[in-house]
């Protein structure tokens, strides 16, 4: 199987992380959680936060440095805000219901906007803001990270790579969803380029003298290069301060990585939902918003290629694995298939 990729239907994908994350002590409602985080990334085209995460959960799992039975819990709540403490329990768990009571806060309020502490890594922000679509309402989810990043101006890495999500509801077109790392690149890209012995392009990281470079080895062991330079670099550091400093989470830089299984991560995340009818009508709302994206695709078009919004090409791409299946690369489904070995479940393929 090696050097190839393989197409698996999304629902064998699903059964698989389910019976995996049932099998390590999660209920059957948290598992499909983790199951549609990890395949709304896959589905998306984000490779690098879908099921080749499962592996590195695992280790911090059989590590003892992330508990998956976390007692996941409400700290403070207020009218539209709330401060919820994930007990070290995974990302995933503690993101999901922190969203949807963010929704709950934003329906009586009109926002609700939810803290997360002592929490681990969550996949893509957009799994979460994407969640407020269904409640016609405007998701932004942002979260901290590991140090991946020199502060603008600096040449040690103390910013994470800080993600962050709008989901937009749109009527009859494809609904606005930004999601992007205040990085040029995600670290899991890199992550995934080590995994697949692949160069990275110039321009995505530095290595530890600050050269640029394209060996994704010395690019984890340097630093990923911020969006629109000093902008980048001082939005991460917003991010890092709401998501982990606000929330009592942890300082700028303290945030463990994923493979450091060393004691808990202590990743903190912003789950904001804006509920649209408080502001106008949810229909006019609506119109408005295509009335906007067709404006957008009426303009002049640079070379040949279509225009696309934000969240458009990962939609269109979502459709069509739906329906085809995802392609995974061999490396990584012997790698899950020797983890369903040890832990007596079916084999992916």
């Amino acid at each position: 199987m090696a050097n190839r990729s393989i197409t698996i239907p999304v629902e064998k994908i699903r059964e698989f992380c389910t019976n995996l994350f049932t099998k390590i002590g999660l209920s059957e409602q948290e598992a499909n959680v983790m199951a549609d985080s990890l395949l709304c990334a896959d589905l998306r085209g984000v490779k690098s936060h879908g099921i080749v995460r499962i592996p590195t959960y695992l280790q911090r799992v059989e590590a003892g440095v992330l508990n998956p039975q976390a007692n996941i819990e409400i700290e403070k709540k207020q009218q539209a805000t709330a401060l919820v403490n994930a007990n070290n329990g995974f990302g995933q768990i503690a993101g999901y219901r922190a969203m949807n009571l963010a929704m709950d806060l934003a329906g009586a309020s009109g926002i609700g906007f939810v803290g997360v502490r002592r929490s681990n890594h969550f996949g893509i922000c957009s799994y979460y803001a994407m969640l407020a679509l269904e409640r016609d309402m405007i998701g932004i989810v942002f979260t901290n990270a590991s140090p991946a990043m020199a502060p603008y101006g600096t040449s040690k890495p103390l910013l994470g790579t800080n993600p962050i999500a709008f989901a937009i509801p749109a009527g009859d077109e494809i609904p606005i969803v930004l999601d992007m790392s205040t990085s040029v690149v995600a670290r899991g890209k890199i992550r995934l380029a080590v995994q697949k012995n692949e160069r990275i392009p110039l321009g995505w990281a530095l290595d530890e003298q600050g050269n640029p470079t394209d060996d994704p080895e010395k690019a984890l062991k340097g630093s990923l290069v911020p969006i629109g330079g000093v902008k980048g670099s001082g939005l991460s550091l917003v991010i890092d301060i709401l998501c982990g400093v606000l929330t009592g989470s942890s300082l700028t830089g303290e945030v463990k990585n994923i493979t450091d299984l060393s004691g808990a991560s202590n990743t903190g995340h912003i789950f904001c939902a804006l509920n649209i009818s408080s502001f106008i009508d949810v229909g006019l709302f609506k119109l408005n918003v295509d009335a906007v994206i067709r404006k957008i695709k009426s303009l002049p078009p640079v070379g040949n290629g279509p225009i696309f919004l934000p969240g458009e090409i990962e939609y269109n791409l979502a459709m069509q694995n739906k329906k085809g299946g995802i392609s995974v690369e061999a490396k990584i489904i012997e790698e899950l298939n020797s983890i369903a070995v040890r832990y007596g479940i079916s084999k992916l393929y």
